[in-house]
């Protein structure tokens, strides 16, 4: 039987899977929408049916390095990880508001390191596991715009004598791969909540190992692809228009970068952040078209929420536990 804690957990980390998918549904088809190979309705539910799709064809590393790699087995309770559930999800919520693109990996990773130092210490904390996981965070966005700007120079060369019809493949392409971007922007981020809610099965004796059910994986599936349907209109403004005005050639060389980094790295297990891949591709993308089209001012704002995320995450769960551990 499940107690109302695990009830309360597998609650929060729906919510938290729903507005990781509303909140990095821009990401996927943000260039898509701006470059106008899809309508924003046909694209979202495409992208949202993709999603669901993604998290049962690319196996479940991601999850385990969450759930396996960052606290010490036997030291973290249920509480703590609700606590880290709600630090990410007040932080995802106020970037929405504002519109700014941050990564809820980032979030979700800075909430459960505040919750665990608060409640059981820094020595529960698995540094080999955190620095791991940070590499991916850090190593990610630079993959992204230097192979952004790489690829981008490659196709404009490879294109430099077609016609204007050129740009009817790089638009129908894109549907193709914003779907299969979409398959592993599920494949990544959907791990992160199976992870979670699988933490908190084993931390509360419901299973003795850990071993993510078909059950967990049906659900935060479904979850994610509920919120990208939803969509992030502030975001798909921010990523979609503006860095700098794209066309079907930058959309299609930011999804082939996007789709290499992001499904590279669920595939070694390694929780990048989507909304990090996208963005720097986009920039370098559009800085292999032209350095002075980037609006880097806006790329700047992004970059000072990226580095933020973790400490505000950390420090808002590390308050909640403190808050509300008299409740549990």
């Amino acid at each position: 039987m499940m107690s109302s804690q695990i009830i309360f957990l597998i609650v929060f980390a729906v919510i938290f899977d729903f507005l990781n998918g509303f909140h990095d549904s821009a990401n996927i088809v943000a260039t898509i929408i701006s470059s106008k190979a899809m309508t924003p309705q046909k694209a979202l539910v495409s992208v949202a049916i993709a999603e669901f799709c993604g998290p049962f064809l690319f196996g479940v590393a991601v999850a385990e390095t969450i759930g396996k790699e960052i606290v010490q087995p036997g030291l973290v309770q249920v509480p703590v990880i609700i606590t880290a559930l709600i630090g990410a999800i007040v932080w995802n919520l106020l970037t929405w508001y504002f519109g700014i693109p941050s990564s809820s990996s980032h979030a979700l990773i800075g909430g459960l390191i505040g919750s665990i130092a608060v409640s059981v210490g820094f020595h529960a904390i698995m540094l080999n596991g955190v620095l791991k996981i940070i590499l991916f965070l850090i190593l990610s966005p630079i993959l992204g715009l230097v192979c952004g700007f790489l690829i981008t120079k490659l196709v404009f060369l490879c294109s430099c004598r077609a016609t204007q019809k050129i740009n009817m493949f790089f638009k129908s392409s894109q549907i193709l791969t914003g779907i299969t971007m979409a398959l592993s922007h599920g494949a990544n981020d959907a791990q992160k909540t199976m992870g979670i809610i699988t933490l908190g099965l084993v931390a509360s004796g419901v299973q003795n190992h850990f071993n993510v059910p078909t059950w967990v994986v049906l659900l935060s599936a479904f979850a994610i692809a509920l919120g990208t349907l939803s969509g992030g209109y502030r975001l798909i403004k921010t990523l979609g228009g503006k860095f700098f005005k794209i066309r079907p050639i930058h959309g299609f060389c930011t999804q082939i970068t996007s789709i290499g980094v992001i499904l590279g790295a669920a595939l070694l297990g390694g929780p990048v952040s989507t909304t990090q891949v996208v963005s720097s591709t986009i920039l370098g993308v559009g800085a292999a078209d032209r350095i002075n089209k980037v609006r880097w001012g806006v790329a700047q704002n992004i970059v000072m929420a990226w580095f933020v995320t973790i400490p505000f995450s950390a420090i808002c769960s590390g308050l909640i536990y403190l808050c509300t551990q008299s409740l549990y």
